[in-house]
């Protein structure tokens, strides 16, 4: 069935919350890892490049297959859920240790965040996840369906370009000299790029899977894009 928007709300299916679960486990597991540095030849980025790009790949199944309106749902889900887990991290760093317990201090240094990092997190997250979003569905009417590997590549190149130019700009201006602070945001974005286009096959089978087993495939026809609008 092919169904303009917005998507049913009767419910959701078991695929549509393994997806989502994925979505924001990825995003979880990345900034918490984010805190270590890692060096492949010349480059160094955060671990979080591991996964993160994953988020922006099953962001792109959920708008592909279910549309904006419950893209931006399971956007909005990450963000309270990742803003949970830092306001839990952040109470168990202030409560006192027990007395034999020797880890608090590497506790705080793994765990904790600054809240210059934070912001930084939380606003590039928004802008590049839903402009990804945004992006996908105005192209998929476009294309009228077809040729969905230039809506998950070009939406992607867009969203993660500003989510690197966010982060970056944010945490690190006046902290490293310019030119750094591109390198750095090439850096980032050239990889989160290259996943999702070596990650492509495997988003065109997902992609089919869930729509032959959901029976539905969503146009953004009629949908009111605004991102602060999460109920039906």
């Amino acid at each position: 069935m092919v169904s303009d928007s917005p998507a049913p709300s009767s419910g959701h299916s078991t695929a549509f919350v393994l997806v989502v679960a994925g979505f924001v486990t990825s995003l979880l597991v990345a900034n918490i890892i984010a805190v270590k540095l890692i060096e492949i030849g010349s480059w160094i980025m955060p671990a979080g490049v591991i996964i993160f790009p994953v988020s922006y790949i099953l962001g792109d199944v959920l708008t592909e297959v279910y549309g904006y309106h419950r893209a931006r749902q399971a956007i909005w889900l990450g963000f309270v859920c990742n803003l949970l887990a830092v306001l839990a991290i952040a109470l168990a760093q202030i409560l006192p240790p027990a007395g034999f317990w020797e880890g608090q201090a590497a506790f705080e240094r793994i765990l904790g965040h600054a809240p210059r990092l934070l912001l930084a997190s939380f606003l590039a997250y928004l802008v590049g996840e839903f402009v990804n979003s945004y992006v996908l569905a105005r192209m998929k009417i476009l294309t009228q369906g077809r040729w969905l590997w230039t809506r998950t590549i070009g939406s992607t190149l867009v969203g993660q370009l500003l989510d690197s130019s966010v982060f970056i700009a944010i945490a690190f201006a006046g902290i490293l000299p310019q030119e750094t602070l591109m390198t750095a945001i090439g850096v980032q974005w050239l990889v989160k790029c290259a996943y999702e286009i070596a990650a492509t096959p495997l988003t065109y089978w997902v992609v089919d899977v869930l729509k032959r087993h959901e029976s539905v495939d969503v146009y953004d026809t009629e949908t009111d894009f605004n991102p602060l609008k999460v109920s039906d």
